[in-house]
């Protein structure tokens, strides 16, 4: 294989481990792993200023290659001479390939060999995303690192469907690196294969004989267990190159990247550390601290007395509690702020551990603390048979970190999603005539509040048309069980879901137009002006009969 562009450098393997720390040099300069790199989908890292990422130790922004081509499109980054210049960011940028968004908008493109075609957000024009056009917008975008253009499935998909995806995979990765050129940017290729090691074993085998300057590790993070994902990094980083970097794609919080660096991972990226801040959740060295509980209203403590960041340093538990509480952007920006530092600090005591050769203890002394919530002020133990010990109730059982149906084995939906950009341009097109949103399976709430999420955050910002959320529900049981696990689904601490399952009604009080309700009976299924689709849904589609002129997919 030829020389990396990367100039990657191995310095250090930890003992009984195999966790490793080395450097790369970018466009921009040297990078020191292991290392998290924040999410800047949109050329920005939500509620965060170039000047604060930078000063809690950033060295690699990413962005998204697909929104990036829509808005504000490749001929702006040419004129105003790459992504660098445009935002002001002095560090490296690695571009993902829209690949992700072929997995996350299933009903809003369609798949052939060629590429993923897709319906515009912005104007509604039909684009091709190609490898080739992929490769070319990242080139005008001018990242240091781009991505292959790949096709990503859930996790938990059967081994034909798996198979047939990592095959268009692997074609993809040779368009794209044909398509690179002799563009001086590196480029990383995407090992796929599900859960299956004889096809992540045949995905990796014909990647690596093509010269790639690094290689990620795509299609986890999707539906599977944490055990599943463990397995499947360590198994697949032990295949890939010792020479290049190695990077776990959409990975997690910082528990997740301790085990996944123990596993031989070098490179992380994630939403979490912005996204939970947003609700109020912080990252410290003494675990979980959720700030909207009213334990922390005459906190004057900083937030994690061992952390050296300016948020720390400035404010009190207190004022991070009111702003939580009053739904304050600033809230958002401090604490996510404060969270990307603890990510970033954690992977330099990382680092070092592994150069000083103390890693394994360091991991255990981390694993020990970094997921406990709550450490200083826990909640108070639920009595047996209550809340956290409650793990079945009707057809539903708590299975690790997501819901399934006894009967199918079926996952119910749980995570919400950030952003639905095609939604937020339905809402934001003016007038006073009321959406009607279809919730097609109510399952464990995640579509529902995907979308409230989305309409409270803009509407901090500007007017929106009214919003009601009709969400079909055959029974409770799944949001029932979700509520008394909290912890695990944070995002249900949200006043909605408990008004929506006490109730079947729920009215926001910040925003008057937003509401949501519950259609039990099929002649309660209103026309809709969009339809949330739960693809994983226990229960058949229950689309009304009439047409909706909107239809869209939450994965």
């Amino acid at each position: 294989m030829p020389p990396s562009r990367l100039d990657f450098q191995l310095q250090a393997r930890a003992s009984g481990s195999k966790a490793r720390a080395a450097t790369f040099r970018t466009l921009q300069g040297v990078i020191e792993t292991p290392l998290f790199m924040p999410v800047g989908t949109q050329a920005t890292v939500k509620a965060q200023t170039p000047e604060a990422l930078a000063a809690s130790g950033s060295q690699i922004l990413l962005a998204n290659t697909y929104h990036l081509l829509l808005r504000p499109g490749p001929e702006v980054f040419a004129k105003m001479g790459g992504i660098h210049r445009f935002m002001q960011w002095p560090g490296s940028v690695l571009t993902d390939s829209g690949g992700y968004q072929i997995f996350s908008l299933p009903h809003s493109r369609s798949m052939t060999e060629k590429g993923a075609v897709f319906q515009s957000y912005v104007d509604n024009r039909r684009i091709l995303l190609s490898p080739e056009l992929s490769i070319q917008t990242q080139r005008s975008i001018g990242s240091d690192i781009m991505m292959v253009l790949d096709q990503c499935i859930p996790s938990t998909a059967n081994e034909k469907t798996a198979r047939k995806a990592l095959q268009v995979t692997q074609r993809w990765a040779a368009r794209s690196l044909a398509a690179r050129e002799d563009s001086p940017q590196s480029l990383f290729a995407i090992v796929q294969g599900a859960l299956y090691p004889h096809l992540r074993k045949e995905s990796a085998a014909g990647l690596v004989t093509m010269p790639f300057d690094g290689f990620a590790i795509g299609g986890l993070a999707v539906g599977e267990e944490k055990h599943q994902r463990e397995d499947v990094c360590e198994l697949t980083a032990a295949l890939l190159p010792e020479d290049r970097p190695r990077y776990l794609m959409g990975v997690g919080t910082p528990v997740d990247l301790l085990e996944a660096v123990h596993r031989g991972v070098d490179m992380f990226d994630c939403i979490i550390p912005t996204q939970v801040a947003k609700r109020g959740t912080a990252f410290t060295s003494r675990g979980i601290v959720e700030l909207r509980r009213s334990v922390y209203k005459f906190a004057d403590v900083p937030l994690d007395p061992a952390c050296a960041c300016p948020v720390c340093a400035t404010h009190s538990r207190a004022y991070l509690h009111h702003l939580t509480k009053t739904q304050e952007t600033l809230g958002w920006t401090l604490i996510g702020q404060h969270n990307i530092h603890f990510y970033h600090q954690l992977m330099r005591e990382v680092r070092q551990s592994i150069l000083e050769d103390r890693f394994l203890a360091l991991y255990h002394e981390k694993r020990a603390v970094l997921a406990e919530e709550d450490v200083d002020h826990p909640v108070k133990p639920p009595k047996r048979g209550t809340s956290a010990n409650i793990l079945e109730i009707g057809r539903y059982e708590l299975h690790g970190s997501s819901i399934r149906h006894l009967e199918t084995g079926a996952v119910v939906p749980t995570l919400p999603r950030e952003e639905l950009p095609e939604l937020a341009r339905l809402l934001e097109a003016g007038g006073d005539t009321a959406v009607t949103v279809l919730d097609e399976h109510l399952g464990a709430g995640a579509a529902a509040l995907s979308a409230i999420l989305v309409y409270e955050a803009i509407a901090q910002k500007q007017a929106l048309r009214p919003m009601h959320i009709v969400s079909v529900a055959d029974d409770l049981d799944a949001l029932r069980l979700a509520l008394n696990h909290k912890k695990i689904f944070p995002w249900l601490r949200h006043g909605a879901a408990d008004a929506i399952l006490h109730r079947g009604v729920w009215k926001s009080r910040f925003c008057p137009g937003l509401s949501w309700s519950l259609a039990k009976k099929e002649e309660e299924i209103p026309k809709a002006d969009w339809v949330l689709l739960n693809p994983a849904a226990c229960v058949e589609s229950r689309l009304p009969t009439h047409e909706s002129p909107q239809i869209k997919c939450l994965p």
